[in-house]
Formats: structure tokens, sequence, C-alpha cells
């Protein structure tokens, strides 16, 4: 690990003001910035630890919804009686991450703000564009079990590890930052970018922004009716080979009224599938329809060769997580009635 200086802001305008040093990077809870400067990949001149700031509570947000604060771990989120309730995949979704102690640690910025775990980026012996701008993408021919099959492009294959922004993909979250330029909220299907020629930015944050909260919409029929499905290797502790975050509201007669899907460990950010889901707006909730609109999801999938088995994998993880989903909803239905 590399010398660095160190601050701890007590304001978000301090933590703006400090990150206009040069190399200045932020720090969360640090379970993946501090693995990742140890390795060498992360090497910031200063480091601003934010973990100290009051953005550790999750309250209403205006017009409905939850607020959730930037540095509110992944523990308290996933055990909020409201998220448990009324977001079910994002619940699901944080619980099936990491460790407990992990869990503990970790926030929701710092979530957001994960890294790869594609392995060439992780060692830095070996080139990454991702990295080093023109170095190369060893992933493409090398080991890629874990790597992107939608959203690719010559330069980085890596995916996006994180289980949360699955799911707040498919709840339509929003992302609140401030910066030397003022205060914005972004989409949070926009927040994270695809590799394309510059794989080294992964989200549309300025140097000097800070993510203060995430908030999500008023609950509705789907992101009650959801789940999180999540195939990996191992039982527990290991990233998603591919991951589906899901909800159905059905109508009076037993449509599908709404519908959501995203996808993780596909592509370079959380996937959502709109296509898919306006396919099965409007149309009953059967087997086939479920195959057929995650079949739509992989139609232009590309594998290279260790991963070839996620154009498989992915519609059936579709159709197993809206089956549960669907139960959900059919059992919130019956006792409405």
């Amino acid at each position: 690990m590399t010398p660095f200086s160190y601050s701890r802001p007590t304001s978000v305008a301090d933590a703006v003001a400090a990150l206009a040093e040069p190399g200045a990077r932020l720090m969360g809870g640090g379970t993946n910035f501090v693995d990742l400067m140890r390795k060498g990949v992360e090497a910031p001149d200063h480091v601003v630890d934010v973990h100290g700031l009051p953005l550790g509570t999750i309250g209403e947000a205006s017009g409905g919804g939850l607020r959730i604060g930037a540095l509110v771990s992944n523990t308290a989120l996933a055990s909020d009686e409201r998220v448990r309730r009324d977001y079910r995949m994002l619940s699901e979704a944080l619980l099936s991450g990491a460790t407990q102690q992990l869990r503990n640690r970790a926030t929701t910025a710092g979530n957001v703000l994960q890294r790869t775990r594609c392995t060439y980026f992780m060692e830095p012996e070996y080139p990454c564009n991702k990295r080093e701008p023109g170095s190369g993408c060893p992933a493409k021919t090398g080991f890629n079990r874990i790597h992107a099959i939608l959203g690719e492009s010559e330069h980085c294959i890596a995916t996006h590890p994180s289980d949360m922004c699955v799911a707040m993909a498919a709840l339509d979250a929003t992302v609140h930052v401030t910066g030397s330029q003022g205060d914005r909220e972004i989409p949070f299907v926009d927040f994270h970018l695809l590799p394309g020629d510059s794989p080294e930015a992964e989200t549309v944050l300025r140097a000097d922004d800070v993510i203060t909260a995430i908030t999500l919409p008023e609950a509705s029929g789907a992101s009650r009716n959801s789940v999180y499905v999540k195939v990996r290797d191992r039982q527990s502790y290991a990233f998603a080979l591919v991951s589906v975050a899901a909800g159905i509201e059905l109508d009076a007669s037993g449509q599908i009224a709404d519908v959501r899907i995203a996808l993780g460990g596909v592509a370079h950010k959380p996937w959502r599938a709109s296509g898919a889901e306006g396919l099965l707006r409007g149309s009953a909730p059967t087997e086939d329809a479920f195959r057929e609109a995650g079949e739509a999801i992989v139609a232009d999938a590309n594998g290279y060769g260790h991963n070839d088995f996620k154009i498989t994998l992915a519609p059936r993880t579709v159709a197993l997580a809206l089956n549960k989903a669907l139960g959900l909803a059919q059992r919130a239905t019956g006792d409405a009635r």
C-alpha cells in the first residue's frame, strides 16, 4: 500500500471540498476500497473518510417511498421492516451478498460504487483497459466464467458485482448526489455506464460528487410481490453468476398489470430488462410467457467460452424468479378477495 494523507470531514460540504485535492478518493465502509488499496489497484494520494457524516438513517421520502442515507449499513437496510414488507427484492438481494460481518460495515453508497471482481482487473500484473486504458483485455480469451454476456465491448467484458444494485435498478430508485456544481438526482438505471470505448468510466459521478442518499418510489404491488434469485458457485460468500430481481402485480382479471425485471452477473451494470417487461405487461402470467421473456433478454447475448453457459442460465433464472413473484402476487390477490 502506497503512502497517503487522510481526512475525516464532518459535513458533506467539507467532503466535497476535500475531493478537490489532486488524487483524493472517497471512502465509506471501506470493505471494497481498502482491499483494492492493498492490492495496488487503488493508490490514492488522499483518502476522504466520510463514515462519520450524518447520512446513516432511513426515513420517509417526499411524495412517498423511502429515503436511504448513503451511510446506512447493508444490515440495517436489509432488516428495516418497511424494506422487508414493501421492497422485498431489495432485502433479499442484500442478504444474499457478502457475510454478516461485511454487511454490518458496508454502506449503501459504497455498495453502489463497488468495483468489478474481474480477476484481471484485481491483479495489477495483468493488463486491463479499466485500470490502464489501451493496455488490453485478457479476459476475452482468458478465464471468463464470471464475465458479461450483455452490453460488453471489445475493450471490457467485466461485470458489476453488486446484488443490491440489481434490486435498486428494478425498483426505479434514484441516486442523490452533492458536488461543487450543486445537487443532482440521477435515475438508478442511468447511474452506471456500459464499457463502450472507455471502460475506466463506471458511473456518471463527477470527481467531487458525494452520494448523499438513495430514494425508492412509493411501494407498489410489483415491489411488494418481488423476489431476488441468485445463482452462484457456492451457497454463501460468492458473487452471482446470474441473478434476477423480479416483481409482479396482477390486475382484477389475473393479467400482469406491472412487472419488474433486472439481472446481475451478466453485464457491466445492473441490467434492467425493459423490453421483456413490455412483452409481459397486459398478458397472462404463463410459463410460456415467462420463458419467452427470458429468451428475449439474451437474444443479443455474446459468450466468450467459459461464460457461454450464462446464455442458457439467464432465461431460466428469469423464469424461476417470475414464477416465485407470481406466487406472491396470486397470494396477495387472494388475500384481497
